[in-house]
């Protein structure tokens, strides 16, 4: 037990059953994908569907709606990656398949469609080009200005970028994922990271939490 116990107190952000615990805060989530996104979100919640129960309980995935200011609704899956296996691009078409087939039936009209984001957030460089985040959407090849206008986008995010590519609340953002202590919370002045370690710090104290942990583990090891 003291093993266990001393382990949830030294999990990361990266950790899966850590971040589904602190992303299962609607607050949290709300703001982080305001965060990626750039954009200002009004409300998330997270429906229980046929594509959400699909989901292992032990994975990583966090798949919810959100409405942002002007009344538009999207579908945003988000997913912690530790391991670059060179799939992710794959996993994607399997992402956005889920989600479409759990929106419409066959035969209904495609207009039923939502905008969907599916988010990895990466402990590692996906591509290799030192950016801290990478979106795509489908764009002709022939006239890039050209997009296809299918509405699903793809957005990688990486801890290891070295670029100047995001602001500084982004960047301390990701640092947090692979430090999550009372330390780099100490030295941000980012609201965003201080709002995530205070959960962090009272899943760390729950005793459920550290029971949950318990279970989460001995599934793991198939006990």
């Amino acid at each position: 037990m003291a093993n266990i116990t001393s382990t949830i107190q030294e999990l990361n952000l990266a950790d899966n059953f850590l971040f589904r615990k602190v992303m299962g805060d609607t607050e949290i989530c709300r703001r982080v994908l305001e965060k990626i996104l750039n954009v200002p979100i009004k409300t998330v919640n997270f429906p229980v569907t046929r594509e959400t129960a699909d989901i292992a309980p032990d994975s990583g995935t966090i798949r919810l709606d959100a409405c942002i200011n002007n009344g538009q609704d999207a579908i945003y899956s988000i997913e912690m990656q530790c391991c670059g296996d060179g799939e992710l691009p794959r996993k994607t078409r399997y992402f956005q398949c889920n989600i479409d087939s759990g929106l419409i039936s066959s035969g209904e009209s495609c207009t039923k469609l939502k905008k969907s984001y599916i988010i990895f957030i990466c402990t590692f460089d996906p591509f290799s080009n030192g950016r801290h985040i990478y979106t795509f959407e489908n764009r002709c090849l022939e006239d890039l200005s050209l997009t296809l206008g299918d509405e699903a986008t793809e957005i990688f995010l990486s801890t290891r970028g070295e670029k100047d590519d995001v602001d500084d609340e982004m960047k301390d953002f990701l640092a947090y994922i692979e430090n999550s202590t009372d330390a780099c919370a100490q030295e941000t002045s980012s609201p965003l990271v201080k709002a995530i370690h205070k959960r962090v710090t009272e899943i760390r104290l729950d005793r459920d939490m550290e029971l949950q942990y318990i279970n989460f583990l001995q599934r793991q090891e198939g006990i």
